[in-house]
């Protein structure tokens, strides 16, 4: 694994993470915004993906718009629960406005093991990213004033340590494959990708693919996905630390 941070200057954090074959971009943009009504206090993350037409023949004229997707919705769902990172840092008046940190992810080639790989990657951007502290005071007639902090150095920072890493488990036969290649995928009809937090949370589980998994599999399989998530997190902190 090389895991590169801070490379994309005019970004609030970037990261790009080569596994093998796969090459993964990431940077991440903030804006002031609304936040969403179920979490008044708190900032938003929002993920796109796009799959460049190099990374793969299938990805020429539409083909990774499905992958894209997929891969931009299992995301979204890994870092819905509170649990999973606080964004709370990221709220400037509540109910009102806060910060959008929008996550855009290009998948620059694709060797396998995506899924992992990108949530890796957005991981490290997210622990690079440095948004602008901002100073708020309120006016005689009740309205909120919002200014940009005069103190250059004065940054927020997420705390990233507990975010989920994806864990993809390949089923072949009735064996489960973690960490799986181009040719291995190619011998699977279905995936299970797990969200799993450093604590052990799951966060998440999404099936790829058409085939199906048996219960007692699936359960094998969480199990599986998070004594792998352990080594997952020593792997990250060695390389962001």
């Amino acid at each position: 694994m090389e895991l590169e941070t801070g490379l994309v200057t005019h970004a609030a954090g970037s990261a790009r993470l080569r596994l093998a074959t796969t090459d993964v971009l990431v940077g991440v943009k903030a804006e002031v915004g609304e936040p969403l009504p179920e979490r008044p206090r708190a900032g938003r993350l929002q993920f796109s993906v796009d799959c460049s037409a190099n990374a793969s023949p299938e990805f020429e004229g539409r083909g990774g718009e499905a992958l894209a997707g997929s891969i931009a919705s299992c995301l979204t769902r890994a870092y819905a629960s509170p649990s999973a990172l606080d964004l709370r840092p990221l709220s400037i008046v509540p109910a009102r406005q806060c910060w959008i940190l929008y996550v855009d992810i290009l998948i620059l080639e694709c060797g396998g093991n995506l899924y992992d790989a990108v949530s890796c990657a957005v991981k490290a951007a997210l622990f690079n990213a440095r948004v602008p502290e901002l100073d708020v005071s309120s006016a005689d007639s009740g309205r909120v004033d919002v200014e940009l902090s005069d103190d250059p150095f004065k940054l927020l920072r997420l705390d990233v340590e507990n975010a989920p890493c994806l864990v993809t488990l390949l089923l072949v036969d009735s064996e489960c494959i973690v960490d799986p290649t181009q040719e291995e995928e190619a011998c699977s009809k279905a995936s299970l990708v797990t969200a799993v937090t450093a604590g052990g949370l799951v966060t998440a589980v999404t099936k790829a693919g058409r085939g199906s998994f048996h219960p007692t599999t699936v359960a094998s399989a969480l199990e599986v996905s998070s004594s792998d998530r352990v080594f997952l997190s020593v792997v990250w902190c060695r390389h962001c630390n």
